[in-house]
């Protein structure tokens, strides 16, 4: 394979060509078919642990009231609001990857759909969970839904809380749709492949596929479609999560770099966090011919020009904060590079600006263990990032005589650590019961790749040939 790469071919053999689309079924389905092994199983039992502390804390905060954290007055947004946009974030990689890349006919996207498409939903599932947690009395956050009601109230559209609810349940609804729409083909084959109780499940989630030409028509139709209305989302949402901060007039929110800036930062750690599940997926489920390094560093690029706009937008706001001639705004932000914070902002630089850098050299992009982590860095400094928002414009405003300081309790580390334990146990499941890899798109690449080996030109991602 890596002759035919050296010989100039347009692209990279993105799969070894000697194998047989019966290999690529049964070495997909393999994790899903065996007992799981030691490591997933200590990571589940971490991530079980995690996410039942965190039923504790939620209960406990229900009965007790959001006192309990560290928020005071003026901070009444910190790790809440902070652990929600950072998820939303999160969850955009994977629409970006599905649909985006799926338009535009790149063929590197095959191997890693499935996992970020997964990783959209567990995120906004995790992020869904913020808002109603905040609102202090959870049970009656059906007043955020308009419908008739007798009480005769109805919710104010001009409130950025509000777009929130719309934004996030319709990114989950056509992200889900998206994902459920490429797993009918895979779950048909796996179906063929299990007897018994299995084979009734994923005979049910199949939805009765048999591969004929009639089905696959409308498959195309279907999953093109979906990926059209899924790849404005990825520039709306986040967008109007943004707004919860931009139509405020606080300085360092009130500001209309806003939209872009979150979308840009968004797509960065969505990234970050699919490479950081990657690595550790190919390892464990032993998927290195499929999630091969060079699907990586494709990633590692993204991961290095997102950070560049990131950091692009750092400077700007501080430019911006300078040269308005606006002293709150100015005092903002040179509170935040050197006030009592200053260390949450040096991280972020750090984490977002600086770790990406190393990916200028293709030695690092292609090594595991760099990539690794920097992804993991890129995340804690996104986070970060939220934080530093968040927290930095608020407990220092326009009175001086309202200043405070922000301490975290033992119940806001509760939350963070909750909320990771419940993306990955989620993630966890989904590796051990669906495939992890898009079986019918990576024998769309293997096709190709056949016909480059035998001396022929690539095909366009057209798929009806192999499929039928």
């Amino acid at each position: 394979m890596s002759d035919l790469v050296a010989a100039g071919l347009a692209e990279p053999v993105l799969i070894d060509p000697k194998k047989s689309f019966g290999d690529i079924t049964a070495e997909v389905a393999a994790p899903l078919e065996r007992k799981p092994g030691m490591l997933w199983k200590v990571f589940f039992g971490i991530s079980v642990l995690l996410t039942l502390q965190f039923v504790a804390e939620i209960s406990y905060q229900l009965y007790k009231g959001i006192g309990i954290w560290g928020l005071n007055h003026p901070v009444g947004w910190a790790v809440d609001i902070t652990s929600f946009v950072f998820w939303i974030g999160i969850g955009h990689a994977g629409t970006l990857i599905s649909a985006i890349l799926h338009l535009f006919r790149q063929r590197w996207r095959t191997a890693i759909n499935r996992s970020a498409e997964a990783m959209t939903i567990f995120a906004v599932m995790t992020a869904g969970l913020f808002p109603l947690i905040h609102l202090g009395r959870t049970w009656f956050a059906y007043w955020l839904v308009p419908y008739p009601n007798p009480r005769f109230l109805w919710v104010n559209f001009r409130s950025p809380l509000v777009w929130d609810v719309f934004a996030v349940t319709t990114y989950l609804t056509i992200s889900l749709c998206f994902w459920y729409t490429g797993l009918i083909p895979d779950f048909a084959s796996i179906r063929d492949r299990s007897t018994g109780w299995r084979r009734a499940i994923y005979g049910a989630l199949s939805l009765g596929w048999r591969g004929s030409e009639r089905h696959w028509q409308h498959y195309e139709r279907a999953y093109m479609m979906l990926a059209g209305l899924s790849t404005p989302l990825v520039l709306s949402v986040h967008s109007i999560v943004s707004f919860d901060f931009a139509t405020s007039i606080l300085p360092g929110w009130h500001t209309t770099i806003f939209p872009p800036y979150f979308v840009a930062g968004a797509i960065f750690s969505g990234f970050a966090m699919v490479v950081t599940l990657l690595v550790i997926l190919r390892k464990v489920f032993k998927m290195e011919d499929y999630v091969t390094l060079h699907h990586l560093e494709n990633m590692n690029k993204i991961i290095l020009v997102t950070g560049m706009m990131v950091g692009y937008a750092y400077a700007t706001e501080f430019f911006v904060a300078l040269y308005s001639g606006n002293p709150f705004e100015r005092f903002t932000f040179l509170n935040r590079a050197g006030g009592p914070f200053a260390w949450s902002y040096w991280i972020m630089v750090s984490c977002n600006v600086i770790s990406p850098q190393i990916f200028w050299f293709r030695r690092f992009r292609r090594s595991l263990a760099v990539m690794f982590v920097v992804s993991i860095l890129v995340n804690v400094g996104m986070w970060f990032e939220r934080f530093t928002i968040i927290v930095t414009s608020l407990h220092r405003d326009f009175l001086p005589s309202a200043w405070s300081y922000y301490k975290p309790t033992i119940f806001d580390y509760s939350v963070i650590a909750g909320s990771f334990g419940f993306f990955f146990m989620w993630f966890l499941l989904f590796c051990r019961f669906f495939p992890t890899i898009s079986i019918a798109e990576v024998k769309s690449v293997l096709w190709s790749a056949k016909k480059v080996a035998r001396g022929g030109q690539p095909e366009p991602m057209a798929e009806e040939s192999v499929h039928a």
